[in-house]
């Protein structure tokens, strides 16, 4: 049975129909950017260092701000990172994080530049599909799909034990939380509430 809204009766409450009246994950909202992003690409299994690592990247700038800030601006992060190719980004010196601080179409914040420098140089150190195989070590076995929204966590055993993982080796802006972000959007959990249609 279905409501009017398009949501089937016996999922649950916290779900939300769209513009377009498919029941999704209620953060999600009518902003097309989100929604995009929502269906696209939230939770879908995410392989490769230079994504993972683009991901990395990303997920430290939008600490302390919304998601939605970083989704705007990423198209500009993408050019002025040079893609996220971590072995140009390693070559990154004072100029260019002079030249980062004066572009208004990114976070111009000098600690999350530099981390994602030194996370790149990391990176570029590593065997080619190491930051993959690391990051991905760490997917659970089982996860629980959250039913409404209070079932969502920020961090997990896993996320805690990635960001230390991470933090042994150097990198920067990867705590728990923001590594449970990455986690869930990079797919290694699927965090879409029951009921989303996108749920598997």
């Amino acid at each position: 049975m279905t409501s009017t809204a398009g949501i089937p009766s016996d999922v649950a409450a916290d779900i939300t129909a769209g513009p377009d009246d498919v029941p999704r994950c209620p953060w999600v909202g009518a902003d097309p950017d989100y929604i995009r992003y929502h269906d696209q690409e939230w939770g879908r299994p995410l392989h490769g260092d230079r994504p993972l690592f683009e991901k990395i990247a990303l997920e430290g700038f939008q600490a302390g701000l919304s998601w939605l800030t970083i989704l705007r601006k990423r198209p500009r992060f993408r050019e002025v990172f040079a893609g996220f190719d971590p072995a140009v980004v390693a070559r990154f010196d004072e100029d260019d994080i002079s030249r980062l601080m004066g572009d208004a179409g990114i976070i111009r914040n000098r600690a999350k530049i530099e981390a994602t420098i030194t996370n790149a140089r990391l990176v570029d150190e590593m065997d080619d599909g190491a930051l993959d195989e690391l990051v991905w070590s760490f997917a659970p076995e089982h996860h629980e799909r959250p039913r409404e929204l209070a079932d969502f966590l920020t961090e997990t055993s896993e996320s805690k034990a990635l960001s230390k993982e991470l933090r042994r080796r150097g990198f920067k802006f990867v705590g728990p939380t923001t590594m449970h972000a990455l986690m869930q959007s990079a797919g290694l959990i699927d965090d879409h509430l029951a009921g989303c249609f996108r749920a598997a």
